[in-house]
């Protein structure tokens, strides 16, 4: 169906793609993987034919239809939602006209036999099975399903385009793709702007609805598992096809990597004991012979190599946290939202020093909104909202896009915000970040998303800040590069809030869950884990494509299927649970009761006033600690 045969990209001096060859076939699932920057992006605009090689031939299969959604795209304004998707379906019109066109221009010709009137009747059936298609549904029911499958509600189909940001434009492009019915979908990152639920809906439409080839490029593990059968990785300007998803790929790719070295040791020690014969017996007439054979085996041998591995990776060490107040962030009974809309009512959290937090739920439940309190750039309409005693925030946004300034160059971009000594190592931070040479001195424009998400990630280690605040910080990074900016996050001593929909990052990162659900936020105690199994779910999937409960603690009614066992054992875990979150909610109390009473002891002792009996006070305070260590206990295991 496509053939991209000894294709080589070069860039002055530099080779991106060398003489590398790719087979599409008509129902080909391939995840095209690597490193930011290897190539992936660029292999979908040559498919295009919007970049050229600089050498090889691609081979497309005439008339044949491609949906291509890029990283980055430019949006249509003037338009509501509805109008904008139904555009797709201006294509009828057109075809009926052809259809006409050709039916006419037949109907005069005599000529049956000849290459033009074959060609013709061609046409005229290809044009009525791609009209069938698109008149299979009513275009009406079709976007309608499309849209709400993407995450849009029917309150939103009549808004302009331009009132939405990014993310929700790509939503639409997407959707205009989806309705087209494509013979080939290419996918560069599609789930970066999608929620969970969305992200749950794209891939069962691509595993069960799309017929056609997929090329997708992501760095979602577990979508690329469920939605792709063949797995092509970028790298150092090579391609290595394997015919399995990506999890098999990645155990394949170890097993072949460590199968090439042990061959290639093997007969490293063969050739050197064959080399050291030779020398050996050079010299000697009665080992000629001997020696003549191994020179002329040595010629005949075909050297094994080690495919190139990229094992380049970033470098990310934050600084030490500053020491901060015991309370980083506290909301209290806050209603929170924007001029004529309220996004959260009631709302109530609190993150302590040292505390990782995780931000979970659909998009638009109001987690960038809560970050937006947290970084003041928004005030609730009434409650409290504080940031702690001595709290220094650094803010990675999720839309880098329209954060960092296009104009400026890698250099410049850090050099503006840098001020003292950190400025002398402003080349070395930035090569931390693979930006070295003469990538310093790119433009913003004209980076990739990766790039940008590593820019932005840079800036975040000009300064030690005591609370980072992270707003979806994975999207567009490479899978490598993720686990490296995990273990960093496991490091850094100080608080984090992150917003992220990948599970995968969360897992073994953070120790407490804020769910936002039907403007509430819901606080959930242990680690994303602890917090599945709460819900009884397998992964986020699950639990944001369910539909809405009124309460953790409301009894679970019997339906119709719904086996009385199942029944009555949820309903048995809601009454402990219940029973779990009022003891807590009791030590809660007592604990601080205690530490109320510490704290007065600790004044006393700090200036002990004359006839203070230190001895009795320092007894008091054991006896509270140790009661207070025990209730902690036993919190921490509720």
């Amino acid at each position: 169906m496509i053939s991209l045969d000894s294709i080589t990209v070069s860039y002055g001096g530099f080779t991106l793609l060398d003489e590398v060859s790719l087979h599409i076939g008509d129902r080909d699932r391939i995840g095209l993987v690597g490193k930011n920057g290897a190539g992936k992006s660029t292999m979908l605009k040559l498919i295009m034919e919007l970049q050229s090689p600089t050498s090889g031939k691609i081979t497309r299969t005439t008339d044949q239809r491609i949906g291509y959604l890029p990283q980055i795209m430019e949006h249509n304004r003037g338009r509501t939602v509805l109008e904008e998707v139904m555009t797709v379906y201006d294509d009828i019109e057109r075809m009926s006209r052809r259809i006409d066109e050709i039916s006419l221009e037949l109907a005069e010709r005599t000529d049956y036999e000849s290459d033009s009137y074959h060609r013709l009747m061609v046409e005229l059936n290809e044009v009525n099975d791609r009209l069938v298609i698109l008149q299979g549904d009513a275009p009406e029911e079709s976007v309608e399903r499309t849209l709400l499958g993407l995450g849009f509600k029917k309150s939103e189909f009549s808004r302009m385009t331009e009132t939405f940001s990014q993310g929700w434009n790509m939503r639409i492009e997407l959707a205009k793709i989806l309705l087209r019915h494509p013979d080939v979908l290419l996918l560069d990152e599609p789930t970066n702007h999608l929620d969970i639920e969305s992200i749950q809906w794209l891939e069962d439409y691509l595993r069960n609805s799309f017929n056609g080839a997929l090329v997708l490029i992501s760095h979602d593990r577990r979508f690329l598992d469920n939605c792709t059968t063949r797995t092509v990785e970028v790298m150092l300007g090579h391609l290595y096809d394997y015919k399995v998803p990506y999890t098999q790929y990645v155990e394949l790719r170890k097993e072949r990597i460590a199968q090439q070295k042990a061959a290639y040791l093997n007969q490293q020690r063969m050739i050197e004991k064959t080399e050291e014969f030779i020398e050996r017996f050079r010299y000697k007439p009665t080992k000629s012979n001997q020696v003549q054979s191994r020179v002329k085996q040595l010629e005949r041998i075909e050297r094994i190599e080690i495919d190139d591995e990229d094992l380049s990776a970033i470098h990310v060490k934050f600084p030490p946290a500053p020491r901060s107040g015991d309370v980083a962030f506290e909301v209290k009974d806050a209603v929170i939202g924007y001029p004529g809309k309220t996004v959260l009512d009631g709302a109530n959290l609190i993150v302590r020093r040292g505390e990782k937090v995780a931000f979970v739920g659909r998009n638009g439940e109001g987690k960038t909104t809560m970050m937006r309190v947290l970084i003041g750039e928004l005030e609730p309409f009434s409650g409290e909202a504080k940031v702690g005693y001595n709290v220094d925030i650094g803010y990675y946004a999720q839309n880098q896009e329209d954060v960092l300034d296009k104009k400026a160059t890698v250099y410049d971009t850090l050099d503006r915000i840098a001020v003292g000594d950190i400025r002398m190592k402003l080349r070395d931070i930035l090569a931390a970040f693979l930006f070295k040479g003469e990538d310093i001195d790119k433009k913003v424009a004209v980076l990739s998303g990766g790039e940008r998400s590593r820019l932005a990630m840079a800036k975040l280690m000009l300064k030690a800040h005591n609370l980072l605040a992270l707003d979806e910080p994975t999207n567009h990074m490479d899978i490598r590069s993720k686990d490296i900016l995990k273990q960093a996050l496991q490091a850094y001593d100080g608080t984090i809030i992150v917003v992220s929909h990948d599970r995968d990052f969360l897992n073994g990162l953070v120790d407490k869950v804020y769910e936002f659900i039907d403007g509430k936020v819901k606080e959930h105690l242990g680690g994303v884990d602890d917090f599945l199994r709460r819900k009884k779910a397998e992964s986020f999937r699950d639990i944001e494509a369910a539909p809405a409960r009124a309460g953790a603690a409301q009894e679970v009614k019997p339906e119709a299927s719904q086996p009385k066992q199942e029944y009555h054992q949820q309903k048995q875990l809601s009454r402990e649970e219940k029973r779990a979150k009022n003891r807590q909610n009791q030590l809660e109390k007592q604990i601080a009761e205690l530490e109320a009473k510490m704290g007065d002891i600790e004044k006393i002792l700090a200036a002990p006033e004359p006839g203070a009996d230190i001895m009795e006070l320092t007894r008091q305070y054991l006896e509270l600690k140790r009661d207070l260590d025990s209730k902690m206990d036993e919190w921490a295991s509720l």
